[in-house]
């Protein structure tokens, strides 16, 4: 739900005195630039601690100092800061203490569904008896067949008893008609999911829900009992219909703007259908709602000639918020890792701080590089000039003291992300831009900046005028506090711009080839940068092209060891240097057995074929930890505690074609814990998890890389048994194995082992619990072997490949 507002929205975090802004006046008549400062005056800060949780599809409820957010999969979370989050429950099972039992409690709304699981709900206090109202609902998944009901506790963190059903979809023939009396029409009529419960100004309550189908509508309910008011069938319709992908209504009210904002979330939510969220407004609770255009939102939904879930017609409409978007971390610049990015963020929640009146967006968000895991993410927003939401582009680090600033310090060289209204896989990666003194920008897009008044912003980008504000956030890459910006234009497209460190050219030039880094060794392509820090440009020549090209193509002799030198030239304005690198190319090997681990009483590898296996720690380069051994399959096993792990011998598998098998026997089923790992870097890995910590939680072949793979099972191995696991990769074929069965197959695995140095380990990675169970004889194999292949090797053989 979305909290109230009790004081009009303040712009005090947003840490400015002045503002920016742009024109579209030619150059020669551009007034000196008048900008806002980057330093404060009061010290910023302590960086902040993050704490993160799992909680898809978030509503928020405040209970005093503590926030809950409830969403999908009866999971829960709780904070006092909004940095540091706390898991309350997750997963739909009778030990989850959000309710006694919930599938006892809820088995109407199950067998109406008819799942196994819930989506989003929405839990808010109502003023008449204090109690917490929980609007939870379920759906099928592959139809709009759901039922919302109702819940009630005296605590928010229950447990919650059912008061029953009060809405329903998807009704077959034969089942009566509809909560509007005619027969159920999922074209025009809602899917009864993602409800918002919310109190409007004059304290009438209101509840929005709705997902796909005939898209978002709006119902009464009666304060003093939370149930809809009758004779309202499934209430006013607001936007969407004709299956068109718009769903996860949330409402805030701006008592400053005296708007109703109607946040919603356009696409799929999965990592490759392009959620994104965007924004409605209106003077009513009930609407109608229009965009920055005016654009009567009531008439946008799909073309029902079109096949079905048609984005684009509905792409044009809507104040679009954040999409899929990567802020880089280019060579030479400060940090470590890919840079700040989402995938798919949205369902969102908002909060306003009643005492500041600080405004914040909650929301879900999957990561580049990370497939379909997801955590809650919180950014802080505020209204722009022109009474439209805008949100800044670093996430929240805890609210900074209003500070001055001085406008001489905002000219230099920025990342720049220009959100379009597509709905699209695609990431939105910044592009380096240059505020100059005089007011232009340039770069990767022209236009105009100068200052406003207070912490205003207006820019003039490719033509188009954009309205926001600047403020002091916390780069998590650089990890230091930066002076952000973030801007709608007036027709409804974000742009978002953090700065990069001042540099001279030199320095830029100095910095990349400092941070500039090629493997010694390749067994498969590399990918080598073009571009560097600050627009830097990095062009490459080769010794030897036959053997390694200067676009990163390796080619492997089947007989002979080979090598070339890679010479870099990085550039920038008149600052050139030039380092070379040596790459050795090892010859192609024959495909086979590369290593056995029996774990009868040892960790040794079998004929010494590889270096023994050592304990770790809890994580895969923690010195120490101790292993057991217990009864296996065959023989004895390796028994993991959950505090330990064995690191594996380094280059195991390199190249493209390999397989993996290997019995394992859990103790205890923990999300996200690995069997097997190998890894490149913290980028590029392969993890074998029993349990995944989203979505159903089966197992799963889990890649990441700048292409990640959830290679999900459909299936969650059983806890006290042994099942023999094994899968296969064959250039970026992929398949999966359990007891013998093929339990997935598809196409798109990253190449991920592609130097001879990755690291391997059985139970431990860099970041998630340790696995506690068994597990016993690992067969690691060059080449791909067979189903029949695989049974060989369950049954205690060696495959010959």
């Amino acid at each position: 739900m979305t909290s109230r507002p009790i004081r009009p929205p303040a712009l005090l975090a947003l840490a400015l005195t002045g503002v920016l802004a742009l024109t579209g006046a030619p150059a020669a008549a551009a007034p000196a630039v008048s900008a806002p400062a980057a330093k404060p005056a009061a010290p910023d800060p302590a960086p902040p601690e993050w704490s993160d949780v799992e909680v898809h599809d978030p509503s928020l409820v405040s209970v005093g100092d503590e926030h809950y957010l409830f969403g999908s999969h009866l999971a829960a979370a709780k904070t006092e800061d909004f940095v540091s989050f706390e898991q309350v429950a997750n997963h739909v099972t009778p030990e989850n203490p959000l309710f006694d039992d919930v599938r006892t409690e809820l088995a109407e709304t199950f067998k109406w569904a008819e799942t196994e699981t819930l989506w989003a709900p929405d839990v808010i206090q109502l003023e008449h008896d204090g109690r917490y109202y929980m609007y939870y609902d379920a759906c099928r998944g592959d139809s709009p067949r759901s039922a919302l009901g109702v819940a009630v506790a005296d605590d928010v963190d229950g447990p919650y008893t059912d008061l029953g059903i009060i809405l329903k979809s998807g009704h077959r023939d034969g089942e009566g008609p509809s909560e509007d009396g005619t027969p159920y029409d999922a074209l025009v009529h809602p899917n009864a999911v993602d409800p918002d419960v919310f109190y409007d100004a004059d304290g009438r309550l209101w509840m929005v829900y709705g997902s796909f189908s005939g898209g978002m509508f709006i119902l009464e309910l009666d304060p003093t009992t939370g149930l809809p008011f009758p004779d309202q069938g499934y209430g006013t319709h607001l936007t969407g219909g004709n299956h068109s992908r718009i769903e996860g209504p949330s409402m805030m009210y701006d008592p400053e703007t005296e708007h109703y904002y109607l946040f919603t979330s356009f696409g799929g939510l999965d990592a490759d259908a392009g959620y994104n969220m965007r924004v409605m407004r209106s003077t009513n609770p009930d609407g109608p709602f229009v965009d920055a255009e005016g654009n009567d939102m009531r008439e946008v939904r799909s073309d029902p000639d079109l096949p079905v879930f048609d984005d684009v017609t509905i792409e044009p409409f809507g104040v679009k918020l954040m999409g899929n978007y990567l802020f880089p971390r280019e060579v030479g610049a400060p940090g470590e890792g890919i840079g700040a990015g989402k995938v798919s963020p949205g369902h969102n929640t908002t909060y306003t701080d009643p005492e500041t009146g600080e405004q914040l967006l909650i929301f879900h968000s999957r990561f580049p590089d990370r497939g379909e895991f997801h955590q809650v993410r919180v950014h802080e927003m505020t209204m722009n000039a022109d009474g439209w939401p805008i949100v800044s582009p670093h996430r929240y680090a805890g609210g900074h003291e209003k500070s001055r600033f001085f406008r001489s310090d905002i000219p230099g060289d920025y990342q720049v992300i220009v959100h379009d209204k597509t709905i699209s896989p695609d990431i939105r990666t910044a592009e380096t831009v240059t505020l100059s003194r005089n007011g232009r920008i340039s770069g990767a897009h022209d236009g105009r900046w100068r200052a406003g008044s207070g912490d205003r912003l207006t820019l003039t980008i490719d033509g188009s005028t954009y309205r926001g504000v600047i403020s002091r956030e916390w780069d998590p890459t650089s990890e230091r506090w930066v002076d952000a910006f973030s801007a709608v234009s007036e027709a409804g497209v974000a742009v978002w711009g953090t700065p990069l460190p001042a540099m001279t050219d030199a320095e830029v030039v100095d910095a990349v080839l400092s941070d500039l880094e090629v493997p010694g060794s390749a067994i498969a392509d590399l990918d080598l940068p073009t571009t560097g820090t600050h627009g830097s440009e990095i062009s490459w020549t080769s010794s030897a092209p036959e053997v390694v090209d200067a676009d990163g193509s390796v080619t492997r002799d089947v007989e002979n060891d080979a090598s070339a030198t890679l010479t870099a030239t990085i550039t920038k304005g008149d600052a050139r240097r030039q380092a070379s690198f040596t790459v050795a190319v090892p010859a192609q090997p024959a495909p086979g057995l590369v290593a056995r681990y029996r774990f009868d009483g040892d960790l040794a590898a079998d004929d010494d074929r590889a270096e023994a296996g050592r304990p770790t720690g809890d994580r895969i380069g923690a010195l120490g930890g101790e292993v057991a051994f217990d009864t296996g399959v065959h023989g004895s096993a390796v028994a993991l505690d959950g505090t330990s792990g064995v690191r594996l011998p380094d280059g195991l598998i390199d190249g493209t074609s390999y397989s993996v098998a290997l019995w394992l026997r859990p103790d205890a089923l923990t999300p996200f814990s690995t069997t097997f790992f190998g890894a490149r870097n913290d980028t590029n890995w392969v993890s074998l998890v029993p349990e995944i910590g989203f979505g159903e939680g089966h197992t799963m072949l889990w890649a990441g890389s700048t292409a990640p793979y959830d290679g999900d099972a459909g299936a969650t191995i059983p806890a006290d048994e042994w099942t023999h696991v094994a899968f296969t990769v064959d250039d970026d074929d992929v398949t999966l194995l359990l007891d013998g069965e093929v339990a997935h197959s598809g196409a798109g695995f990253p190449d991920v082992f592609t130097t001879a140095d990755s690291v391997f380990a059985l139970g431990v990675n860099w970041w998630d619990a340790p696995y506690e169970g068994a597990i016993d004889d690992l067969q690691v194999y060059r080449g791909t072997l067979t189903p029949a292949q695989v049974a060989e090797i369950a049954d205690g053989e060696v495959a010959d490949l």
